[in-house]
Formats: structure tokens, C-alpha cells, sequence
């Protein structure tokens, strides 16, 4: 995790100068991979309903889970039947996989169980988004728009409209491309784009601003509502953003005995929880889900829920009416 910390610095850590040849190869590759799709040398999959891709152009977290599910509640509200598509990052499953509620996380990944269950509507998962959407249709015939959670570098799947998520707070880190920094794609990408939103704050590249909410805290073991915690907890994360979590929690006065960070998607274990003794712990709900099965009766999680702000509902409400039009 030390590489993923350098990457914000403000300038390019000295030691990360011996990976700029990788760096200025991952460039290359790109741009060559992108080119092809846009001369049509390599085939691309158009969905025949409206897709809309929900990414970045950094790794890590920048909040494209609850993003999705605000988009997927906001295009029931228009009329829409949505359904998602995700790549199914951890999954142990045969491909493409229609994800149901009762699954386990370890077998349909921590993401889409929890778009699943969250939204109510298809979630199909295969890191090919054409196969995806292809039997997404066929098991649900009733879904008249796509949603891709994740996706923007999926050339080989045509997309209609393209939300661009960036971190407010670390934006583009250090600038550079993988693996000297966290970028998939230069921070051009941005530029001229229709659809950059930023969450939690304002961003010089963003056009619009999605306020995140802390909702109500429930037990991981069995999803019970339970009072803010008051005794001293641990706080734990396997997410792309750890530090935004203990960030929030501080935020909240609870009071945090240390706050232990894990791998970005991370597969959980009562291992990794043996040495925290009987203090309550605290986690993302992302987290939760791979935690259930051995989860204590003092571990808790926060849900969290992002709010699309009125000119880009109506912007986007704008855009839609083209679609059924």
C-alpha cells in the first residue's frame, strides 16, 4: 500500500522514477488500444437499449457504487427499467453470472451483491460488458437502459452518456499514468467531457457536485438497526479510499481505539480480526458483506448514500427524454 500512498503526494516520489519507462509504455499501449476502437479495427458491442457507463480515470475509490445506485433510483423515477452490468471484480462464478440477493460475496464479489440488493433490479457480472449486457436482455426483457458500473476503459462496449467521477479531495494524485501514479487515463480525458461530477466536494474538473450522506448504523451479522455505537471501537477498511471512512467517523465523534486499513477489495477472514479483542468494530457496508458470516455481535456498519444535486438531475432528465423520443 506504500505505491498507492506516493501516488497522492503532490510531487512524483524520487523512487517512482525508475517505473516512468513503465509508465510511458502503459501510454503507449492505451492509446494504441483506444485508437483501434475508434478506427473500428477492433469490434465494439452496442447494447441496442441506452447504456450509460458510470467510471474514472483513476483506481481506487471514487464513490461509483453509491453513485450507481442514485442513477438506478433516479431512472425509476423517469420511467426507465434499468439494469447493471459490473465486471464482478473478486468473483469465483462462471461468466456471464445474474447475481442474486442471496448469494455470497465470495462467490458474485462484494459490488455487485451490494448493487443487487440495494436496487432491486438485474445485476448481471462478467468482465467481458458485451457478454454481460447480452445476457442481461436476454434474462430480462424488460430493462430499457444500462447502467455500467465501472466500465469507462471498456472500449468494446458503446456507451450513450459517460459519468465521470473524481475524487474531490485527491483528484488526479501526482498526475501520472500506472504505476508511477493512479491514473488509467490523463487527466485530458476530463477536459470537454459533459458528465464529470465530483463527490463530497467541489473539483476544478467537475461540473456538478454529489453530496454523500452517513445513514443509520446496523449489525453486520444480521443487518439489525442499531444505536450509534458510544464505547471505543476499532475501525476497519478494505476499500479504495480507506482514510474517507475513518475520516467520516471522526467526523462523527465516535470515539476510535486505531484505524486498521486493508487492500482495496480485500477477502476478509476472522483472522484478520483475531488480535482486536472484544471492542466493537466498525466497517464500511462494502466490507460487511464479506464479514458476515463470522461477524461478532459488535460489529457495525454505516451505510452510505450519495444525493444527485437538482441541475444535474435535470440536465441528465434532459438528455433521457432523447432516448424515449
Amino acid at each position: 500500500m506504500w505505491l498507492q500512498h506516493r501516488w497522492y503526494d503532490k510531487r512524483l516520489h524520487p523512487l517512482l522514477y525508475l517505473l516512468t519507462p513503465l509508465s510511458l509504455l502503459f501510454w503507449l499501449l492505451t492509446n494504441v488500444r483506444r485508437s483501434l476502437y475508434w478506427l473500428r479495427v477492433l469490434p465494439s458491442y452496442r447494447a441496442g437499449i441506452p447504456v450509460i457507463v458510470v467510471g474514472n480515470i483513476s483506481v481506487g475509490g471514487t464513490g461509483k457504487t453509491p453513485m450507481t445506485l442514485a442513477l438506478v433510483k433516479f431512472l425509476r423515477e423517469e420511467g426507465f427499467n434499468p439494469g447493471i452490468v459490473s465486471r464482478g471484480y473478486g468473483a469465483n462464478t462462471k461468466y456471464p453470472h445474474d447475481v442474486q440477493p442471496n448469494e455470497s460475496a465470495k462467490v458474485v464479489g462484494d459490488e455487485p451483491l451490494m448493487l443487487r440488493k440495494k436496487s432491486d433490479c438485474p445485476v448481471v457480472i462478467s468482465p467481458k460488458r458485451g457478454a454481460a449486457i447480452k445476457e442481461l436482455r436476454r434474462l430480462h426483457s424488460k430493462v430499457d437502459i444500462i447502467v455500467s458500473d465501472d466500465g469507462l476503459q471498456h472500449y468494446a462496449m458503446k456507451r450513450d452518456i459517460e459519468l465521470i467521477l473524481i475524487d474531490a479531495e485527491r483528484g488526479v494524485g501526482n498526475g501520472w499514468l500506472l504505476p508511477c501514479g493512479p491514473l488509467r487515463e490523463g487527466p485530458w480525458r476530463l477536459k470537454g467531457a459533459e458528465w464529470v461530477v465530483s463527490l463530497y466536494a467541489q473539483h476544478p474538473f467537475a461540473r456538478y457536485v454529489c453530496k454523500v450522506e452517513s445513514k443509520d448504523w446496523y449489525r453486520v451479522k444480521d443487518d439489525k438497526q442499531v444505536e450509534k455505537p458510544t464505547q471505543q471501537c476499532y475501525a476497519v477498511a478494505g476499500i479504495g479510499n480507506p482514510h474517507r471512512f475513518f475520516h467520516s467517523l471522526r467526523q462523527q465523534q465516535l470515539d476510535l481505539a486505531d484505524c486498521i486499513e486493508f487492500a482495496d477489495h480485500h477477502e476478509f477472514s476472522a483472522d484478520d480480526f483475531a488480535k482486536l479483542g472484544d471492542k466493537p468494530v466498525l466497517m464500511t457496508e462494502k466490507d460487511a458483506a464479506k464479514c458476515r458470516d463470522f461477524a461478532a455481535s459488535n460489529w457495525y456498519y454505516q451505510p452510505i448514500e450519495t444525493r444527485l444535486p437538482d441541475d444535474f438531475t435535470a440536465s441528465l432528465a434532459k438528455r433521457l427524454r432523447k432516448f424515449k423520443d
